[in-house]
C-alpha cells in the first residue's frame, strides 16, 4: 500500500525542497524529530536550482558562503557555482542527512486548511490528504515565475519560455530569439546563447548596474587544504561573510555613499563597450543597489557583437511575429525568452492557506505581506514560513537568513513542547504590527525605498521583501520565540485542570 494512503497523520508538514525546505528537515532531525514529510510538487529535490537550467545558470554569490555551515563543501570547483554543482550539493544534502523517506515527491499542495477543534492542518495533495500538527511553508520567492501579460503572445507562432523553464528540446541555433527582460538571469542567457543565434534582440525596460564578476577555478590544492584543514574553509566563509557584513550600512543607512560603486560600475561599462549611443542605454539612471546588483564579464562584450541589437524600451505588443517596443520599434523573431522574474511579492501559495478566521493568507495580505520575525502571520497558528516577509538581502547570501529562520523554527518546536498537552502558537496581530511598523520605518531610508522602483516594493509601493539590517542581527532577533508574542490556543473544552493533569503524566 502506498505510504501516503498508510499514513495520514504527521507532527510536521514541509512545503518545498529547495535550501530552505530540505534545511528544514535537517534542523526537524536534529532536534530529535522525525515524524515529519517533505511534499514536493516535481519529480526532484532541488526547488529554484532544480527549475532553473538556462544556458550560463550561476550563483552570484560565492560557493563557500552560499552552503549551509552545518553541509560545508570543500570541493566547489568555482569562486561562484554553476547550477550543476548546486543542485548536486542539495542531492547530497539530502542523503547525507537520510531526508530521502522523508520526501514526498509530485504531490504538490493544493490546499492547507486550519482545523481549530482539531488544532491541527488539513494539507491537500495531489497525492492524498494529511494532518500535521505544524507547516513549515519553505516554496520560496523564486518558485513562480512571471510573465507579462503582453497583447498578441497567444497569436505568437514562435516559441515561447520563461527562463526558469527553459525548453531544452528547442534548438536556438540559427533562430532569431528575442531576450525579454535584464536582470540576474539575462545578463547570464544573453553571452550564453549569443554565439549560436542567428540574431538577438534585447528589450530593456531599464538597463541594470553590472560590476565585474571575480570568478575563478578553485584549485586543487586549495579544496584539499580545505578539506584537511576545515579552519581553512571556515576562515574563507568567515572573510566572505564579514565583507559583506560592512557594507550593509551604505545600503541601510548611507544610499547616498554609494556613488563610488558607480563610478566602478560605469567604468566596468566604458571598458567593454566603447560606442556612446549603446553605453548611453546602458547607463542607469538610479542610484546603485535599489534594484539588484548584477555581476558579469561577458555579458556587456556580448552586447557589442554584430548579431545583437538593444531596444531600450519594453515588449509592449506582438503582432505575428513582429513584436513591437513601447517605443515603436519593430523586430522579427522565432522565438521569444522572458527573463521577467518571479511572483515575490505575492506569495502563490498564500491563496491555498485558509487560517483560524475562515480567510486564506492572500486575503489577509491583500495590503501586503506580514509576518512575526519573518515567520509568523497572525491567524495560522503553528503555521511557519521559511524566506518570508521581509527576510530578502541584497548583498549576501539568503542561506544565512535560511539557518537562522531554521533557529526560530527549533526554538518554535521547543516551545511547543513545553506547553503540556495539544497547543497551538498563534501570532498576536500587535506583535506582527508592531514588527512591522519598526521594519517599515527603518525600510524608509534604505536605498530600496529611495533609489527607485524595484521589484522589492509591491503593488502598493511597500517593501515587503528586503530585511533592512545585517545577517548577524537577523539571526540575533530570531534566536528565540517569544511567547509574549503569541496567543497560546487549546482545544474546545480544554482547562486548566485538565492542563494540569497532562502536564502531571509528563
Amino acid at each position: 500500500m502506498d505510504e501516503d494512503v498508510r499514513r495520514r497523520h504527521v507532527r510536521v508538514a514541509v512545503i518545498g525542497s529547495g535550501f530552505g525546505g530540505l534545511g528544514a528537515a535537517v534542523r526537524l532531525r536534529r532536534e530529535g524529530i522525525t515524524d515529519f514529510v517533505v511534499l514536493e510538487r516535481a519529480d526532484a529535490v532541488g526547488g529554484t536550482w532544480r527549475d532553473n537550467t538556462y544556458p550560463g545558470c550561476a550563483c552570484d554569490v560565492p560557493s563557500h558562503l552560499y552552503s549551509f555551515s552545518f553541509a560545508p563543501n570543500p570541493a566547489w570547483p568555482r569562486n561562484f557555482s554553476g547550477q550543476p554543482h548546486i543542485r548536486a550539493y542539495l542531492e547530497h544534502l539530502t542523503d547525507t542527512f537520510g531526508l530521502r523517506p522523508h520526501l514526498r515527491l509530485n504531490s504538490e499542495v493544493r490546499d492547507l486548511r486550519w482545523d481549530a477543534d482539531q488544532l491541527h492542518w488539513e494539507v491537500v495533495t495531489a497525492r492524498g490528504t494529511y494532518t500535521a500538527d505544524v507547516v513549515v511553508s519553505a516554496t520560496g520567492p523564486l518558485s513562480d515565475p512571471r510573465v507579462p501579460d503582453v497583447p498578441g503572445l497567444d497569436a505568437f507562432p514562435g516559441k515561447v519560455f520563461h527562463s526558469a523553464r527553459w525548453d531544452h528540446g528547442y534548438d536556438l541555433r540559427g533562430k532569431r530569439v528575442a531576450m525579454v527582460g535584464t536582470g540576474a538571469s539575462a545578463i547570464q542567457i544573453v553571452p550564453a546563447i549569443q554565439p549560436e543565434v542567428s540574431r538577438l534582440t534585447l528589450f530593456q525596460r531599464t538597463p541594470a548596474w553590472v560590476l565585474p564578476r571575480a570568478d575563478r577555478r578553485i584549485t586543487g590544492p586549495e579544496q584539499w587544504l580545505h578539506t584537511r584543514l576545515p579552519a581553512t574553509r571556515a576562515l574563507r566563509r568567515a572573510l566572505l561573510w564579514g565583507v559583506r557584513e560592512l557594507q550593509v550600512g551604505l545600503f541601510t543607512k548611507r544610499p547616498d555613499r554609494l556613488e563610488l560603486v558607480e563610478r566602478l560600475a560605469a567604468a566596468h561599462m566604458r571598458r567593454a563597450v566603447k560606442d556612446p549611443a549603446l553605453r548611453a542605454k546602458l547607463l542607469p539612471d538610479y542610484r546603485i543597489g535599489c534594484k539588484r546588483i548584477l555581476l558579469s564579464n561577458d555579458y556587456y562584450p556580448a552586447l557589442t557583437r554584430p548579431n545583437v541589437d538593444l531596444v531600450a524600451s519594453g515588449l509592449a505588443e506582438v503582432r505575428g511575429s513582429t513584436l513591437v517596443a513601447t517605443d515603436g520599434t519593430q523586430t522579427e523573431a522565432d522565438a521569444i525568452v522572458f527573463g521577467t522574474g518571479f511572483r515575490v511579492t505575492d506569495m502563490p501559495i498564500a491563496q491555498r492557506v485558509t487560517g483560524a478566521g475562515g480567510t486564506t493568507l492572500a486575503e489577509e495580505w491583500k495590503d501586503g505581506m506580514a509576518a512575526l520575525r519573518g515567520a509568523s502571520a497572525a491567524g495560522f497558528p503553528n503555521f511557519l514560513t521559511v524566506i518570508g516577509p521581509n527576510t530578502g538581502l541584497g548583498n549576501s547570501s539568503m542561506i544565512l537568513i535560511i539557518e537562522a529562520q531554521l533557529n526560530y523554527l527549533a526554538d518554535f518546536m521547543r516551545q511547543l513542547g513545553t506547553l503540556g498537552g495539544r497547543a497551538a502558537l498563534d501570532a498576536r496581530p500587535s506583535a506582527v504590527r508592531a514588527w512591522n511598523r519598526k521594519l517599515q520605518q527603518r525600510m524608509s531610508r534604505t536605498v530600496w525605498n529611495t533609489g527607485c522602483d524595484s521589484w522589492y516594493l509591491d503593488a502598493a509601493g511597500r517593501n515587503t521583501t528586503a530585511w533592512p539590517g545585517t545577517t548577524a542581527e537577523f539571526r540575533k532577533v530570531t534566536r528565540r520565540v517569544d511567547l509574549c508574542e503569541y496567543q497560546v490556543l487549546r482545544p474546545p473544552g480544554h482547562t486548566r485542570r485538565t492542563a494540569a493533569r497532562a502536564e502531571a503524566v509528563r
